[in-house]
């Protein structure tokens, strides 16, 4: 809408590289990744056998977490193994959801003309938009999620005894009552795992957009001081995002190497 308030669900194509849609979450997710990257490499350059106060703040962290996961997966070689992949998330979904707030992101885009407009009519679009607000970036991340829950109990467990909890073949051998009611068991494991990618991918995606949505709406119409509280309470809530994704993936995973195990 011109002069107003710009909300779109799907993400905007900004132009095609060999055919394929360059869309300006998709170019928010790059700027993520060149981010993280740069501050990594500062970090790991700045790293001496005397640390400085920075680097025992950083170590102090990586030891929490580090300790944290390995109370809950109950097992040292684990954490070890699932450190970078949990911190990994937390830290490319919430770093995504700070970005949203710099001066820039949303607002500088370009005008081009609308498909089905009348001639002469042109629509905004923005160059970067909230990488989370795009369904296929929180799906893509269900996804990886997903996988890796599902390949770590086979890996951990084994492959007949992980799936033994869908389709418990064993349970008939107590009777064909116990049997049956297993195998119902088993089909509401099996459904309830596939809605992990809904569950995980929504929520990330409606929390976010919504609170775009609401600073949009609320800068529009009081552009000066009001919406610092509610960027502030964004900020919360893109952290609060992050951990809940990167945590339920971890809890996720703790019972797909523990649970069929009982």
């Amino acid at each position: 809408m011109e002069g107003g308030i710009h909300v779109a669900i799907r993400a905007e194509t900004l132009t095609h590289v060999l055919g394929v849609p360059l869309t300006n979450t998709l170019l928010m997710s790059w700027v993520v990744v060149i981010v993280l990257t740069i501050l990594a490499l500062s970090i790991r350059r700045k790293i001496s056998m005397v640390p400085s106060k920075l680097q025992l703040l950083f170590e102090l962290l990586v030891e929490n977490v580090l300790d944290f996961i390995q109370t809950t997966l109950e097992s040292k070689e684990l954490a070890k193994r699932y450190f970078p992949l949990i911190t990994t998330i937390f830290l490319f979904i919430f770093t995504a959801n700070l970005l949203e707030f710099i001066p820039g992101v949303g607002s500088i885009g370009i005008l081009a003309r609308e498909a089905t407009a009348v001639a002469g009519k042109t629509e905004f679009i923005p160059l970067l938009r909230s990488m989370n607000t795009d369904l296929n970036v929180t799906l893509a991340l269900a996804i990886i999620s997903f996988l890796v829950i599902e390949l770590s109990g086979i890996v951990v467990i084994g492959f007949f005894k992980y799936f033994n909890r869908f389709v418990p073949f064993q349970a008939f051998k107590h009777g064909i009552g116990s049997g049956l009611i297993s195998m119902f068991v088993g089909i509401i494991e099996f459904v309830s795992e596939l809605i992990r990618l809904i569950s995980f991918s929504f929520r990330l995606f409606g929390n976010i957009f919504a609170g775009e949505v609401l600073l949009s709406v609320v800068t529009f119409f009081v552009p000066f001081i009001i919406p610092v509280p509610f960027m502030a309470f964004e900020v919360f809530v893109g952290f609060m995002q992050a951990a809940i994704f990167s945590l339920l993936t971890l809890f996720f995973i703790k019972l797909a190497v523990t649970e069929a195990a009982h």
